[in-house]
């Protein structure tokens, strides 16, 4: 497994706590920091950019993969409904690939969503190397008296 195939792995663990992007950012910060010296994250960054691909089905899967699933878990639900009755046996082959079809648009809409958080994540490494943010000491806080 490649450095940038963990990392998305990492994401999706993460994808799976119900959380802000910014809370996941933060925690993959730490995660990712230690996976990979920040000499090499451009690398991983550029081939995780490169995989991802720019067309109009991998965005719309991306952005709405439970919208684009439906009508084929719709179609297996039908498939398997009229199968059971034996009336149409070959409508169990329709459930079949109507379950295949939405699993598989589901699981390709979380590693895409996954390669994007990895994407985000890199690119706030690297904001925050390039400026860092002024730390404030506790002598200098102005909650202290």
């Amino acid at each position: 497994m490649t450095i940038a195939e963990q990392l998305i792995r990492m994401a999706e663990d993460e994808l799976t706590e119900y959380s802000t992007d910014a809370r996941k950012i933060e925690k993959l910060r730490r995660k990712f920091s230690f996976a990979v010296p920040y000499p090499k994250q451009g690398a991983v960054r550029e081939a995780v950019a490169a995989s991802i691909p720019d067309n109009f089905v991998a965005k719309l899967v991306e952005e709405n993969r439970q919208t684009v699933a439906l009508p084929f878990w719709g179609i297996g639900g039908l498939g398997l409904l009229l199968g059971i009755s034996w009336q149409q046996p070959l409508d169990l082959i329709a459930t079949g690939v109507g379950f295949y079809l939405a699993f598989q648009v589901q699981k390709w809409g979380w590693e895409l969503e996954a390669k994007r958080l990895v994407l985000k994540t890199l690119d706030d490494i690297d904001a925050s190397v390039k400026n860092p943010a002024p730390e404030t000491s506790p002598e200098t806080s102005p909650e202290t008296p």
